[in-house]
């Protein structure tokens, strides 16, 4: 999970980044990368420099470069909180990216003020009329700079800052453990059909990456991709002659060496010796004729497929006569 943080200066964004920190969250931070950019430019980073150099990055790259620079530093699979999200492009380059949600720290201006005055750092506002000018420089901004209001309106939780600091980390763990709680997890459907899709990498196919697996009672009983035959030349070496004579599709089909997805999964478990009799099979394109009389014969009683094949009208005749129940799965 990734959680994101927005808000106005002093609103405590900081302050539920350290919660989310002690609680095993990596950080980052949009700020960062704009702090990279300015010593890069051989300064060292003022607030009003931070505003100037990060509106001129994407001004010069688009919206959402800040985003996008942070992301090479982000594991996929990591939870993470990421602080300083300032602009609506940055949240949805993020939202794209994984499983993303963006919480609002809300605190009254006058306590943000206060906080302000405490901290005492050089380039912070001095009076109140500074700070309330600043304010509305950053919520309202041209589309390449910052937006505060239209990322807030984007937030899908809002955190209220207005007491102690102890009751901030009181809200920020229950508010957590809300989101962890609440994350949704992929279906059965759809949690093998990414994995045949990742199988499908394995392919040595150099014209389509296709890949099967076999399931009975939940559990994966057999995997295959597409390509040539075991112990021949792969298909991307050269081994198969009418993929690497470039052949237009649905042509020279006997000219081809290797052998599909569905028939290796199959094969595979006949060389272990796996019964394959009502298990269920996921494949990434549907199955053309010759697949589909191995996975009538087979005992198969289930296909999920993920993309259409051009050719495939006869197979799933041959499926309806069989009795071989057939499913779409769309994912993209």
């Amino acid at each position: 999970m990734w959680i994101g943080l927005t808000g106005q200066n002093a609103s405590g964004k900081g302050e539920v980044a350290d919660v989310l920190e002690a609680r095993g969250f990596e950080r980052h931070s949009l700020s960062d990368a704009v702090r990279e950019e300015i010593r890069s430019r051989g300064r060292e980073p003022t607030r009003e420099d931070l505003i100037a150099v990060a509106n001129d990055l994407r001004q010069r790259y688009g919206s959402s470069v800040l985003a996008q620079r942070v992301l090479k530093n982000i594991d996929p699979q990591s939870h993470c909180v990421i602080d300083s999200i300032r602009n609506p492009a940055e949240v949805e380059t993020l939202r794209a990216a994984g499983y993303f949600r963006l919480v609002h720290v809300t605190a009254p201006p006058r306590m943000r003020f206060d906080r302000i005055v405490e901290r005492r750092r050089e380039s912070d506002p001095k009076t109140y009329e500074e700070f309330l000018d600043l304010e509305a420089r950053e919520a309202r901004g041209a589309p390449h700079s910052q937006n505060l209001e239209q990322v807030a309106q984007l937030a899908d939780r809002t955190l209220s800052n207005d007491g102690s600091l102890e009751a901030l980390r009181h809200s920020a763990d229950a508010l957590l453990l809300d989101l962890l709680r609440g994350r949704p997890r992929p279906g059965w459907d759809q949690y093998f059909m990414d994995i045949a899709r990742v199988t499908a990498a394995r392919s040595n196919c150099i014209k389509r990456k296709v890949a099967a697996l076999i399931v009975r009672d939940r559990r994966i009983i057999s995997t295959g991709y597409n390509g040539t035959p075991r112990g021949t030349k792969n298909c991307n070496e050269g081994g198969c002659p009418r993929c690497n004579s470039l052949a237009p599709s649905g042509t020279n089909l006997a000219d081809c060496f290797c052998s599909h997805g569905e028939e290796n999964a199959i094969v595979q478990a006949a060389y272990h010796g796996v019964q394959l009799t009502r298990s269920t099979l996921y494949t990434t394109y549907a199955p053309c004729l010759l697949c589909a009389k191995m996975i009538i014969n087979s005992g198969i009683s289930e296909v999920v497929y993920n993309k259409d094949y051009a050719l495939n009208e006869a197979a799933f005749d041959l499926f309806r006569e069989a009795g071989v129940e057939v499913r779409r799965l769309k994912v993209e």
